[in-house]
This record gives C-alpha cells, structure tokens and sequence, in this order.
C-alpha cells in the first residue's frame, strides 16, 4: 500500500491531511522519516506521526512554468494545489505562494526596482484550490486591480466537480463568517447585527452545467463577488457539494465520492491592464489529479450530457 493511503486509513484521516503530515515530515517508518507519498509500505512496518518532531519545509523555488507572465505592474501564476497564497496566522507554512513568486521575479528580473518587499495582494485562492492568480507588483497596479474588484469587474470562471445531478443556475445570498453553526453560510436577508446592519455580504455565483458524469457534474462557476469560499459554500448549500469537500458537507446525506482535496480549479481570469487599460485575460488547462478524477466519472461508453 502507498504511504499516504496507509497514513488515512489507519489514522482515519482526509487525504489532504495525511499527505500534509508525510510532506512537513511527521510521519516516521520504523523509526526513520519518509516523506514520500508514493513509497510502499507493507506487513510489518511501523507507522508513527510524531507531531512534536520539526517541520520540513517544502521545495524553495517555484516552478518557472507556473509564472504564466509578469511586467512591471502584474504577475500572473498558476497556484499549485496545496500551496496557501499567503500566509496565515493559524499556519506553520511559510512557503507560500505571494513569497515563492516574488523570489522568482527577484531571480529573473534582477535590480528592478518593482521588486518590493512584498507583493501586492488583491485576491486569494483556497489552499486545496489550483489556478489563477495575479499579484500586483507597485503600489499603483495594486490600487486599481482592488478597484475592478471592488465593482465586481473582474472575469473569473471556475472548473467544479460537484456531487450529483446539479442543474444550471445562479445562486445569491449573503455569507457571513458564522452562519449559526459555527462555520461560514448564508443567513436570511434582512438578518441586522447587534450594530442594526444587515448581517453578512452578498455574494453572486453563475452556475453553468458543462458535463454529466458516474453520479456527478462538472459545472463551471463565474463569480461576480469574491466572497471566502463562495463556490464552495454556494454549491453545497444547493444540494450539491464539491468532491473533495470536508468543510461544507454537513448535512450532505448522499454516498460521497472520495477525492484528496477540493476538486476546484481557477482557469480563467481577466481584468483591465494597471498601465494600458487594455482587457488582458488568461486561461489555464485543468491540472493532472483534477483530470484523472473527472475521467474517473465519466459516463460508461463515453456517454457526455450536458442538459
């Protein structure tokens, strides 16, 4: 057996979470570390997770072909699946997405004066999220790219592997942090806070049915607000959570298809250019695990519907 399987069985964990602690070296085989997910372990061997012993950080250096195009204001980049986009304050990961892409710049664009202490952010994918990102790199690129997406300007669509058979549609409520069970969700319009303000934000999701597969749908999502997780939170709340889901899945009664991490993926993004004002717009193919899962649902026969 692989060691990552290993590691969620017999310690009952998601997939996301056992790879992790393979990956920040925690987990020990008879007595040694190994942070391969892929070596085979068999009858006999002991397994441990020492969660006191120090953390190995990942890979340094970001893969050059992942930086889609930078210039004097942007830098495009495709975010692995894994890697947070910035760091957090409930994480040991350092090594995030905003510092692994400024030290490439730093590398390929020796002596500009564009290369800040850091990097302007101006929006956030989730961790187990893959795709499309742009950092702003002066403080002017960072002002107006915060504007388009202040007046909900920017194009965004996302590729989604949804349970079940979800039909096309758009989805609008308002998210709040804590939708009264302690994770973030709608809440009714016209709810008021303490203050007498309505309660949460209004977030917007276009859901567009794009293939039907073995007890599932491929969607595509074009968001017109950028709420924390709203894909996520929207497509569950329909009735049809994310595979690979383990936050907004709750009250999801149907048989879960397994997957590793969230099957979301950022392939589209456009905006106007800081400088020219030109529409500028990329798109990124769907990356390998995302691809192998969706072929792993396909229709027997090679069926595809989309009504």
């Amino acid at each position: 057996m692989r060691l990552d399987k290993a590691v969620k069985v017999h310690f009952n964990l998601p997939w996301i979470k056992a790879r992790a602690w393979i990956d920040s070296g925690k987990v020990f085989i008879n007595g040694s570390l190994n942070s391969a997910q892929d070596h085979k372990v068999g009858a006999g061997d002991r397994i441990e997770l020492r969660m006191s012993a120090p953390r190995v950080l990942p890979k340094t250096a970001l893969d050059p072909k992942e930086v889609r195009m930078f210039d004097v204001d942007i830098v495009i980049v495709n975010k692995p699946a894994g890697m947070m986009t910035v760091p957090h304050h409930s994480s040991e990961e350092t090594e995030t997405l905003d510092r692994l892409t400024l030290d490439y710049l730093r590398s390929q664009d020796k002596g500009s004066k564009r290369n800040r202490s850091s990097l302007g952010v101006v929006h956030r994918i989730d961790k187990e999220t893959s795709g499309l990102i742009v950092f702003a790199r002066n403080f002017a690129a960072q002002q107006s790219l915060s504007q388009q997406f202040r007046a909900h300007s920017i194009e965004r669509k996302y590729f989604a592997i949804v349970h079940g058979r979800i039909k096309t549609q758009t989805i609008r409520s308002r998210l709040a942090r804590d939708a009264g069970s302690g994770v973030r969700g709608s809440v009714p319009e016209g709810k008021l806070n303490d203050a007498g303000e309505e309660f949460g934000r209004v977030a917007v999701t276009h859901v567009e049915v794009v293939e039907r597969l073995e007890g599932a749908t491929l969607v595509a999502c074009r968001i017109e607000t950028g709420r924390t997780h709203q894909i996520r939170i929207h497509l569950s709340e329909a009735g049809h959570p994310i595979v690979g889901e383990q936050v907004y899945i709750r009250k999801f009664k149907e048989e879960v298809i397994p997957a590793y991490r969230v099957m979301l993926h950022a392939a589209e993004l456009g905006f106007q250019h800081p400088r020219s004002r030109e529409s500028v717009s990329w798109t990124q193919p769907l990356p390998k695990d995302f691809k192998n899962r969706l072929r792993s649902l396909k229709l027997p026969g090679g069926r595809s519907r989309a009504d």
